[in-house]
């Protein structure tokens, strides 16, 4: 059962049944950033991942921010860099991300 309450000065407020709220944070781009990690702890010293922009399901500025949480709950410190078509990432030392 939903039932809605709108004031004229608020935003509209529904209730819903507590077994239909999300009781974790999956974010949009988990998947993606799986891909990326896996990838990353496989990465040799001095190499860096070369991932193509046109690939990615979001900008390229959301898949670095969504890495940069990730990593940090990680505690793993990694660069990027980037080109008109290409996302770089690579492992840094700590501290220098």
């Amino acid at each position: 059962m939903v039932r809605s309450h709108t004031d004229s000065t608020a935003f509209k407020i529904q209730e819903v049944r507590q077994n239909e709220v999300p009781k974790g944070r999956e974010g949009k781009h988990k998947k993606t950033i799986e891909q990326l990690l896996e990838r990353i702890d496989q990465l040799a010293p001095g190499a860096a991942l070369k991932v193509p922009l046109a690939g990615l399901p979001a900008t390229k500025a959301n898949i670095r921010a969504a890495l940069n949480r990730a990593v940090h709950k990680r505690g793993v410190a990694v660069a990027t860099s980037s080109d008109s078509s290409n996302l770089y990432i690579w492992k840094a030392a700590k501290g220098k991300s």
